[in-house]
Parts: structure tokens; C-alpha cells; sequence
């Protein structure tokens, strides 16, 4: 007689004794049924009926979501309710739901619940090939979803799938795989981040002007900073002796890395104009400590410092706003100053393009003649 399993519907145990036999070719017109190892019957269960509950997009406890059901918490057809054959749940094996139809009807509850709450939710479909007839749903080519991961190779980051634009929009899946969970995406035909394709210029011509955008906001943020630190480190008055300030500075200066080390040099202009392979950074500076002043100490002792505790040397954080706060430096106007330098060297730039072109076209006539 046959073992009922206690997690499997009827329709579905038929289905898995099936699974259990496997027919082996023996010759002309001879087949045998083979009974296969537990292990693969319940590898098969694994694949084909238990749906994992920790991935579902609807929630479990959810006793109204589809009411005949209840909640799937205290559900008997879960693997976790009876682990007689599932003795391994929460080791190896997830919680899992043994019945499709309830899971599916759960699934459809749910969508229909989002949509009802979000109605300007985009709908879309995962799966390959066109939708179902009538859908409201976005075929899988028509739009591009946004991946929430960040970029872990440089050539990555021009990818489509991890920029953002102005139509970005929340979707559901409401086809195929992954059915009910939420998604970014963007489905406008006429975006040039994302459909580059139909806007091949453009989109290459969008994204140069992001980038140059990103540099130019960059360097002005980091000029902006070191002209703060500037603006900090004269501000410093002299307090302690000089060996006294010699030996922390000195000190202190052998931990700088070499990024730091190259601000510290250009920030004071030190260096030697006929440098040897010998004079090393590290080296110009301890020279030049061993010769300065007891104010010239203290500034460094200070600028060392906030430059140690920021991240970066374009950081702007905690510690350079204490610093700037405490010596009375006028970040606002600092910052002002810069973005007019910088408007005033792009005006000179465009210009000097403008007026260079004419004469590049006349020295080639001359040329030519």
C-alpha cells in the first residue's frame, strides 16, 4: 500500500510516483521502469511544487489576502508546518509552500492589491516573447529595469541598467517570472539614457554632458575645499614651541599617504627646482620642516590634521566645518569666489574656441595657396 506524503496534494503525489520510475531502452520494443533513489524524488519535489516562501512578494501572515486559505504561517501544506520528509528546513532546504495553486492564487491577490493602491503603477513582463493578449503589460524589450547593485567594474558604469533618469518609475511584474514583486524601470521609448538605440547622438551627447558635468563639479568642490584649508591653516595662531610643535608634526607627517603628502607640499609650494631621484617627497617635506618657523609648524600641524581626518581632500565634512567654524573662515564666501574663477576661465575658454577657429580656416588657406 502506499505512503500518503503529508505535505502533497493528491493530484500532486500522482505526479511525483510518476517521477519515481524512470524507463530505460532494453532492445527492439523492450523498455523497463527503473525506481529511482529518494534523493532524486525529493530533488524533483524541490524543483517542481515547493515554491520558496522567503522569496514570495506577498506577505505571509496576510490571513485576508485570499481568506479560504489563511495565513501561510499556520498553513499544514508548508514544509515548515511537517518536516517528516523535510527534516533539513532552514539548513539546506527553505520554507516552502508544497501547493502552486494557493501560492499562485496568492500571488494574483496581491498584484491585484498593488494595482488597486497604485493605480500609475507601470505594469511589466519578464518573460521572453510578446505578452498575452490584452495585457496591460510592458514586454520585456519595451523597457529597462534598474538595478539597485552598484557598478563592480569600471566599463560598467556607462551601462544603462545602473543609470537613472527622469522617467525612472516603479513597475510590477504582473507576467512571468518573478510575478508581484516591485522593479524600477524605465519604459519611455523616447529616453536617450535608456533607449539609446532610437537616439544613438543624442544619447552619446547626453551622457558626455553628465560626465563633463560630474568633472566639472568635482574639481570645483575640491578647489573649494582646499581653499577653505587654505583659508583654515592661516588662521592658526602659534602657541607652542617650536621643538615642541617639530615633533608632532614630524610625526604626524611620516603617516600621511601619498596623496595627502602632494596637497601638504603644493598647499605651502615645497619642493626643490633641481630635484633628484633621492629628494622623495616625504624627504622635500622633512627638510622643509626642520627650516620653518614656529608659525609656519602650527599651520601644518593643523592642515595635517584635518587632512588625516577627512575622507577625502574635496571632504567637506565634520571635521573641516569644526575647523573652518573654530578659525572664523568664511566657507560661503570661499565657495563663491570659486564658482566665479570657474565661470571666468569657461568664458575664457569659449572665447579663445571661438577665435581660434577663424585663424586655424585662414592658416590652411594660406596654406592651400
Amino acid at each position: 500500500m502506499r505512503r500518503s506524503h503529508p505535505n502533497l496534494q493528491p493530484e500532486q503525489q500522482e505526479e511525483a510516483l510518476t517521477a519515481c520510475y524512470q524507463e530505460q531502452f532494453g532492445g527492439p520494443n523492450k523498455t523497463k521502469r527503473i525506481l529511482l533513489p529518494v534523493r532524486q524524488l525529493q530533488q524533483w519535489i524541490e524543483h517542481n511544487i515547493l515554491l520558496e516562501l522567503a522569496s514570495a512578494p506577498f506577505s505571509k501572515d496576510d490571513a485576508q489576502l485570499v481568506q479560504e486559505a489563511g495565513t501561510c504561517l499556520d498553513c499544514p501544506k508548508r514544509t515548515g508546518h511537517n518536516t517528516q520528509l523535510f527534516a533539513e528546513i532552514g539548513v539546506e532546504q527553505p520554507d516552502s509552500c508544497s501547493d502552486p495553486k494557493c501560492y499562485a492564487a496568492k500571488v494574483e491577490a496581491h498584484v491585484r492589491q498593488t494595482i488597486a493602491a497604485k493605480p500609475k503603477l507601470i505594469q511589466i513582463s519578464t518573460a521572453y516573447g510578446p505578452t498575452k493578449d490584452g495585457s496591460a503589460a510592458v514586454p520585456r524589450n519595451k523597457y529597462v529595469e534598474i538595478r539597485r547593485d552598484k557598478p563592480t567594474k569600471k566599463e560598467q558604469q556607462n551601462w544603462p541598467e545602473y543609470k537613472t533618469c527622469k522617467f525612472t518609475t516603479e513597475a510590477i511584474v504582473t507576467e512571468g517570472s518573478e510575478k508581484g514583486e516591485l522593479r524600477r524601470v524605465c519604459a519611455n521609448p523616447d529616453c536617450p539614457v535608456h533607449h539609446a538605440r532610437k537616439h544613438p547622438a543624442t544619447a552619446d551627447a547626453v551622457i558626455k554632458a553628465e560626465q563633463e558635468k560630474r568633472r566639472h563639479e568635482e574639481v570645483m568642490a575640491q578647489t573649494t575645499g582646499l581653499r577653505v584649508l587654505r583659508a583654515i591653516i592661516d588662521a592658526v595662531p602659534v602657541r607652542l614651541m617650536k621643538r615642541d610643535l617639530l615633533f608632532v608634526v614630524e610625526h604626524l607627517a611620516a603617516m600621511l599617504d601619498e596623496r595627502r603628502l602632494a596637497i601638504v607640499l603644493r598647499q605651502h609650494r615645497i619642493g626643490k627646482a633641481k630635484a633628484t631621484a633621492a629628494d622623495t617627497p616625504a624627504k622635500v617635506l622633512a627638510a622643509f620642516l626642520r627650516k620653518a618657523d614656529e608659525s609656519t609648524l602650527g599651520r601644518l600641524l593643523v592642515e595635517i590634521v584635518i587632512l588625516q581626518a577627512t575622507h577625502s581632500p574635496t571632504d567637506s565634512g565634520k571635521v573641516l566645518k569644526e575647523a573652518a567654524d573654530l578659525y572664523k573662515v568664511d566657507v560661503n564666501a570661499i565657495t563663491t569666489k570659486v564658482k566665479q574663477d570657474f565661470a571666468a576661465r569657461d568664458k575664457a575658454k569659449a572665447v579663445k574656441k571661438v577665435t581660434s577657429k577663424p585663424l586655424a580656416k585662414a592658416i590652411k588657406g594660406a596654406r592651400a595657396a
